[in-house]
């Protein structure tokens, strides 16, 4: 009589989704909102991430997509009206690890994001 073995694998979701709970832990809280930004200050946060000075005509989110598209990469932001935030390093799938502005609770956080329903524009391209 032979014993019968069970092979499991794990499916490439399954292992996604394992990547992007790991990156989720390492979630990290990097500031607050940086003096001379508005209140709603993901825009702002970008372009001082980016350019190192803010540019008032990118406190607006939605200005944002006025930048050529692009593919995601490392330092191409993520915009649609209402948010925009910088992609830093590729998790799995459309996860990826983001400095991201005004991220809730008025911090500035590094930390695991789909980029699902953003269109991604490279802010170096010419306006």
């Amino acid at each position: 009589m032979t014993k019968e073995r069970k092979v499991y694998r794990t499916s490439r979701r399954v292992r996604a989704g394992v990547a992007a709970v790991s990156a989720r832990a390492a979630s990290e809280v990097i500031g607050g909102r940086p003096a001379g930004c508005p209140a709603r200050f993901c825009g702002c946060g970008a372009s001082l991430h980016l350019f190192g000075r803010i540019i008032p005509a990118l406190n607006l989110a939605a200005n944002w997509l006025r930048f050529p598209r692009a593919a995601p990469a490392l330092n191409m932001v993520a915009a649609r009206r209402g948010h925009v935030f910088v992609l830093k390093q590729h998790v799995a799938g459309s996860t990826w690890i983001v400095h991201d502005s005004n991220s809730g609770g008025r911090r500035t956080r590094l930390h695991a994001r789909s980029i699902s329903g953003f269109t991604i524009v490279n802010p170096n391209g010419a306006v």
